[in-house]
């Protein structure tokens, strides 16, 4: 993350995403597949890393294998050719609304105050011993003799897709490929993002 002053002098933090140079991999059209759509591939893998079908996809395209894969429906667009680029500034402009989806952070197996926010037991007096953090009663006894179901317990945490909706696009750098938001999008350092219009 980074941050930048606004047009007002407001101090703003931002995402910097590196979005392309992408290529178009594949075109859905209604009368072949029902649905119009745009694939587009990103970052260049070994070959190697790549299936033969893989392979084979890539070359249809006449392009070298990608690292990913993502597919828009009714995309702008859609006049483009197979092998085509698509490039930063043909899609964004400065502030427009956009939603980025990615997989957040994986937090491991953690306790119910990490991952629900639990307060614990306030009060470390009364002869509690140990028993700041733990989730306290989870259900009755002999009736129901069970635990419901969607219960708030530890667990894994993190790892799950996420959509981030209305994050607004501060600049656009076309000769880098570079898109700045404002706030944070889901996933670490490096991983993959999707964005929307």
């Amino acid at each position: 993350m980074t941050s930048v002053f606004d047009g007002t002098g407001k101090y703003v933090a931002c995402t910097v995403l590196e979005v392309g140079p992408c290529v178009v991999t594949q075109i859905k059209t209604e009368d072949s597949d029902g649905y119009n759509s745009l694939q587009l591939g990103y970052g260049a893998a070994k070959s190697g890393k790549v299936t033969q079908a893989m392979s084979g996809h890539f070359d249809k395209a006449k392009t070298g294998p990608k690292r990913k894969l993502v597919e828009f429906r009714d995309f702008d667009l859609l006049e483009k050719n197979l092998g085509d680029v698509v490039t930063v500034d043909e899609v964004f402009v400065e502030g427009e609304l956009v939603s980025a989806i990615g997989t957040t952070k994986g937090k491991g197996f953690q306790g119910v105050v990490k991952r629900h926010g639990f307060a614990g037991v306030n009060d470390a007096t009364h002869g509690q011993h140990n028993r700041q953090r733990a989730p306290g009663s989870i259900g009755a006894a002999s009736y129901p003799a069970k635990v419901f179901k969607g219960m708030r317990m530890a667990g894994r945490t993190g790892g799950k897709r996420v959509k981030t909706k209305n994050l607004r696009v501060v600049k656009v750098f076309p000769e880098q490929n570079l898109l700045l938001v404002k706030g944070a999008v889901p996933g670490h350092k490096g991983s993959f993002v999707i964005i929307e219009k």
